[in-house]
């Protein structure tokens, strides 16, 4: 369905609810994608030599991204964070009809309603899997997620590849793409996709989510007119440091260990979860976190007397109150949250 939305109504203000608020001290943080026990230490050693009273230099951080993903320079552009490409692209493009499928990451509406657009909502029903037909042909700005942020659904490339052509911007956000192993349906190695940008985050795997360092990839004259909406050095010496580092072969590569152990952990967790009574994983999990229905409302406060933090789910566009998301993390904090779940629901 759609929903073609105004200005921020207050029932909509939950849009900017995120996972941080959730993680308060003293609770096992389930709330937010991060990898546990990041940045590594061979990250924090490079980053505590930068100098900082240099202006940034962007040069070695570009080309390490465009190396890593087989890209030329001019396709990339640096941002802190994903969160600023969504906003760079709010405000470089004049979309007539802006369209976001949901339920997902609420930055990229955020970004567009703030800077004026109107923004159809495609809402999709469990098991949260996109019908290329659900995309209303006159969309000239599409976005999406892959994978999906809360549904961690993983979408095929064919069918993002189907939503892209001439006069439309499709908008891929890749913030959890190196969770998956291979790196499969990402499209960030393709640049002959016509109008398509996508955009990826060093926040999750690596734990920066303090630094702000993440980028985009589009075709040259696209990056270009989307650096005008960006002002000089907003990408920090530090940040550009880490995408430099991050994007290196050795980086690439203990990030796709991790993805594969992160599989099977995830495995387990959601073997663990069908034996709980009133508990459902929606979809088939892809991401580095699962987004769970239950037949008992909002117990993201009940979890949370039994010392556990989860994301609320009821913030994204198409679920509500029996919905949360929680975090996959190693074998005994998965075991002794299932537990916690089972005594409250």
């Amino acid at each position: 369905m759609t929903d073609l939305l105004r200005p921020f109504a207050p029932s909509e203000l939950l849009l900017a609810y995120h996972g941080d608020r959730d993680a308060r001290p003293g609770l096992v943080d389930l709330a937010v994608n991060v990898r546990a026990r990041t940045p590594p230490a061979w990250l924090r050693r490079e980053l505590d030599a930068v100098d900082l009273a240099a202006y940034p230099d962007a040069t070695a951080a570009r080309a390490a991204v465009a190396a890593r993903h087989g890209r030329a320079a001019d396709e990339v552009l640096l941002t802190a964070g994903a969160v600023e490409a969504f906003v760079l692209i709010a405000r470089a493009l004049r979309p007539r009809h802006a369209v976001v499928v949901h339920p997902q990451f609420s930055e990229p509406e955020i970004a567009l309603r703030a800077a004026g657009h109107l923004v159809d909502r495609v809402v999709l029903d469990e098991p949260f899997t996109l019908d290329a037909s659900a995309v209303p042909e006159s969309a000239d700005l599409v976005v999406i997620g892959n994978p999906t942020n809360p549904t961690s659904v993983l979408h095929p490339a064919s069918l993002l590849r189907s939503l892209a052509r001439p006069g439309r911007t499709l908008v891929v956000d890749e913030a959890f793409m190196d969770a998956v192993p291979g790196e499969q349906e990402s499209l960030a190695a393709q640049g002959d996709l016509p109008g398509t940008v996508v955009i990826r985050s060093l926040t999750k795997t690596w734990g920066l989510a303090g630094l702000r360092a993440g980028y985009l990839l589009a075709a040259a004259p696209l990056v270009a007119l989307l650096a005008t909406a960006q002002p000089h050095w907003a990408v920090s010496a530090p940040a550009l440091r880490a995408t430099e580092l991050c994007c290196a072969e050795p980086a690439v590569a203990e990030a796709a260990a991790w993805a594969e152990l992160l599989c099977g952990e995830r495995a387990r967790l959601v073997a663990d979860l069908a034996a709980v009574a009133g508990v459902t994983v929606a979809a088939d999990p892809r991401g580095p976190f699962l987004l769970i229905r239950t037949d008992r409302a909002e117990l993201w406060d009940p979890l949370r007397h039994k010392g556990f933090a989860v994301r609320r789910g009821d913030t994204f566009p198409g679920l509500g109150l029996a919905w949360i998301r929680v975090a996959v993390r190693d074998r005994n904090t998965s075991t002794a949250f299932v537990d916690a779940l089972r005594s409250v629901s």
